[in-house]
């Protein structure tokens, strides 16, 4: 299993792909992990380096008591990546993942070539849905709030026929409850709004049409409005939507990257 000790923190990670080509980074949403992005993964592993890992909390990283916040997740990233030897990325995040690249692409910039923001907003709607679900986990634990979760990653339709959907909730299941809960709190208390106009990066905003935790109304279209020049994609999918699409995201990130 590949752990390493970066930063203060065990953190899990994996690494596939030709070494001379660029490395593109995959940082998954809040109660998922690595394996989100298998797809993905899989398709661009033989023209890109892939980098994907498990956020603080989450997967077979390493999860720390109390609250954390965006600033000490994309820290993580940032001791990762220097542990790997690794100098610029292309960048794509999903829902904690975006949030984590709009970051780093505004206070290291130099770290990043690209920006993918799927699913993603840089100011939290509802702060208080993230803080009452922090307590019921850490009260009752992760399965008090998998179906909740769930029914807001996917449509109606895909939540009973889509397969990926089983092995989501597995995941979501396994979710340490401390780390899951600590990054309920960067979310809750997210932000980012000030930082967006800083962001000089070639950007992609990706969104959902039936995303309800991050509509594009409030959420999409403010990233678009504060990104110079943010290319945007839509797609018929909730919140997930790269699992929910999976080649119709993957053809998004082509044509960007391309």
């Amino acid at each position: 299993m590949p752990l390493i000790s970066a930063g203060g923190l065990r953190q899990y990670y994996r690494l596939n792909g030709p070494d001379d080509r660029p490395t593109l980074v995959l940082s998954h949403s809040l109660g998922c992990d690595h394996t989100m992005w298998d797809a993905q993964a899989a398709a661009f592993e033989s023209r890109y380096r892939i980098l994907r890992y498990d956020t603080r909390g989450h997967g077979a990283t390493e999860a720390t008591p109390g609250e954390y916040d965006i600033a000490r997740l994309a820290g993580d990233w940032i001791a990762l990546a220097d542990a790997l030897e690794i100098d610029r990325v292309l960048w794509c995040g999903l829902s904690m993942g975006g949030m984590i690249g709009q970051w780093l692409a505004a206070h290291v910039p130099d770290r990043l070539t690209a920006l993918m923001l799927a699913n993603t907003t840089a100011r939290v709607s509802d702060p208080g849905m993230l803080e009452t679900r922090r307590q019921v986990v850490l009260e009752r634990g992760m399965s008090a709030v998998t179906e909740t979760v769930l029914s807001r990653f996917f449509t109606a339709e895909r939540l009973t026929t889509l397969p990926a959907v089983n092995e989501v909730r597995r995941v979501l299941r396994g979710t340490n409850p401390i780390g899951y809960a600590g990054c309920c709190a960067a979310l809750r208390d997210l932000n980012q709004i000030s930082l967006l106009d800083a962001i000089r990066l070639p950007t992609l905003i990706i969104s959902g049409d039936h995303d309800v935790p991050v509509p594009w109304v409030g959420n999409g279209d403010v990233l678009m409005q504060h990104i110079p020049h943010a290319a945007v994609t839509h797609l018929p999918a909730a919140h997930l939507s790269n699992l929910e699409c999976p080649s119709a995201f993957t053809e998004a990130m082509t044509r960007f990257l391309s």
